[in-house]
């Protein structure tokens, strides 16, 4: 169960970074809310997720594949840059979160 409230805090913060971008700013109301609401849902469930896992390893995943998933969308729908250093950056990041997890199991 816990990974699952973890799947389901990755997905809330996810969304609600990328309405973050279409916020402008907190300028425009929707996507403001939708940005808030998404943080308050990831909180919460990283919160309840952390009554079974490790705060170590649910913090890792949590921020390592919310950040990859992120910098991909804004790759493939937001025009970012992409290359072979960012490319590798991102795999880094998905290393890192693998490697805190077989590390953590004792």
């Amino acid at each position: 169960m816990g990974y699952g409230l973890l799947a389901g805090a990755i997905a809330a913060e996810i969304v609600g970074t990328t309405a973050m971008k279409y916020s402008e700013g907190f300028s425009r109301f929707w996507p403001s809310v939708i940005t808030v609401v998404g943080y308050l849902v990831a909180f919460g469930l990283l919160a309840r997720t952390l009554k079974t896992l490790q705060i170590g390893t649910a913090y890792a995943i949590w921020s390592g594949v919310g950040t990859a998933a992120v910098a991909a969308i804004g790759i493939l729908f937001m025009n970012e840059s992409v290359s072979a250093v960012k490319l590798a950056g991102i795999a880094l990041i998905v290393a890192g979160v693998v490697v805190l997890n077989l590390g953590g199991a004792h």
